[in-house]
């Protein structure tokens, strides 16, 4: 890495008479009088190196990799995707699962999974598997709070829901049914 360039802010008259801010070098001297030192622009993988919480943090981020890739070469090809290694504590292996059914799918080969796992040197120790189903969240585009339309209810189905009602004897799902179906007349789309 080269010298730091240091700045400081001057004034100047344009051509058309207005000041204009600019940005100068300090000289060496006004450098050594001002008494201010930049602190070094280091890399991020040199803070990772050097500080001791990001360090700790940094390594457990390899560590859980290395344990998904060791897991994927055991899952289907199909269920890659759909399963994270979480952590692994006190013998428990966490497994995010990305929806119900692949949970179950992995449930039912849970026993065999486990012992090809266990015969793995880096999963050393582990005696059970624990799996939550914890949807995907897609971490490469920003959520937001409201992403798909309310839907919409037809004319046709409001008319189905009142039609429904007038033949209900219970008085709250009667109303309930009717709430429903004059949804349709808010509706912007109609």
């Amino acid at each position: 890495m080269g010298q730091p360039h240091w700045f400081a802010l001057g004034d100047r008259v344009s051509a058309s008479g207005a000041a204009v801010a600019t940005m100068e070098p300090l000289s060496p001297r006004l450098r050594a009088m001002s008494g201010f030192t930049p602190p070094t622009v280091r890399t991020p993988a040199a803070l990772l190196r050097q500080a001791e919480p990001l360090q700790q943090l940094f390594k457990q981020a390899q560590r859980l990799a290395r344990l998904q890739q060791l897991l994927n070469n055991l899952l289907e090809p199909a269920a890659r995707e759909h399963c994270q290694v979480a952590s692994v504590n006190n013998g428990c292996l966490l497994l995010i699962i990305s929806d119900a059914a692949w949970a179950t799918r992995l449930r039912y080969r849970q026993h065999k999974l486990l012992q090809s796992l266990q015969g793995l040197k880096e999963f050393a120790g582990l005696s059970r598997m624990a799996l939550k189903v914890c949807p995907k969240v897609n971490l490469n585009t920003p959520q937001s709070v409201a992403t798909t339309a309310a839907p919409v209810l037809s004319v046709q189905a409001a008319a189905s829901l009142r039609e429904a009602a007038e033949c209900i004897s219970d008085g709250k799902l009667r109303a309930a049914l009717e709430r429903l179906a004059s949804n349709a007349q808010r509706a912007p789309h109609q």
